[in-house]
């Protein structure tokens, strides 16, 4: 939707480069999903550090050499620092984006040890591997991903991670919570795609919408009497365009899944009444394909 609003934006028609695009704009997603891995990671060696040299300075108290170990022990940092997999894919996707500026990192530890969260959880004298994945959930929720600057930060180096943050979040805390122990070695760097067909989806109905928008727009023109259609939210427009595509030319997705996404992008994306609007002429386009025998829907597509 973003990239076909974009083509429209800059007056574009070269289908190439804006699907190469939007393919990188979804690649970038990796790196989001893996620079918020490290953001872990390097909080805890940053507190070790700072530990360590606390407990090696020249006046030293007791209470540097004697620190409270629990948080940078903290059974969740050390799967993630020992995951062979996660650090291989941190390596080739070089996100080096702390080893270049730790600021954040810094920021970051300073919010942590200043949250009831932090002084609650080295309170505890009780240690367990449920204890530490509860903490590091609710820290990574709380402090971490609702910090205003770092989420600055983030938006300021790749614009389109806006979209993908709260997704990439879901992941992260979906992935911790399913650890079992400190044992545990079945955290994995997820793929991007299911499988080839999924990434060719993308290419499809990329190209198959912005390639067909002139039909597609005949289909609701004279569904809208009562809107002007000059006056029709251009998001809107893009979101009916698609959601035909899909009607008209994916046999194996279900009406319902189609019409159901396209709401939820509505809501997230454009005004507040254009669910209600593009709900209704979907609707209406629905049974007239149905009625017209155009509703060719197959396999999985006929599930209602």
């Amino acid at each position: 939707m973003q990239s076909i609003f974009a083509m429209h934006q800059n007056g574009s028609d070269n289908l190439e480069k804006e699907e190469k695009f939007l393919y990188s704009s979804i690649d970038n997603i990796l790196d989001l999903y893996l620079l918020m891995l490290s953001t872990l990671i390097e909080i805890s060696k940053k507190e070790a550090y700072y530990i360590e040299q606390a407990k090696n300075k020249h006046l030293a108290t007791a209470a540097d050499k004697n620190a409270n170990l629990k948080f940078v022990n903290n059974a969740i940092f050390s799967i993630l620092s020992n995951n062979h997999s996660l650090l291989q894919a941190i390596e080739n996707r070089k996100i080096n984006n702390w080893s270049l500026n730790d600021d954040y990192i810094i920021l970051l530890l300073k919010a942590i040890k200043e949250s009831e969260i932090y002084k609650n959880y080295l309170e505890n004298t009780n240690c367990s591997f449920e204890e530490d994945q509860q903490f590091l959930i609710s820290l990574y929720m709380e402090v971490i991903a609702s910090n205003d600057k770092f989420y600055e930060y983030l938006e300021d180096f790749k614009l389109t991670w806006v979209d993908d943050i709260p997704m990439v979040n879901t992941q992260i805390i979906k992935q911790i919570k399913m650890l079992k122990s400190e044992d545990d070695i079945n955290f994995y760097v997820p793929k991007l795609y299911k499988d080839t067909e999924d990434k060719d989806f993308v290419s499809e109905l990329f190209r198959k919408t912005v390639l067909n928008e002139r039909e597609f727009a005949k289909e609701y023109i004279d569904k809208t009497p009562n809107w002007d259609t000059e006056r029709i939210a251009e998001v809107d427009t893009i979101i009916l365009k698609m959601a035909i595509c899909e009607l008209l030319k994916f046999p194996s997705i279900p009406a319902k899944v189609t019409i159901n996404e396209y709401l939820e992008i509505a809501k997230e994306y454009s005004t507040p009444k254009s669910s209600i609007f593009i709900n209704g002429i979907l609707d209406n386009l629905v049974k007239e394909f149905r009625a017209g025998n155009r509703l060719n829907k197959s396999g999985r597509g006929l599930m209602e």
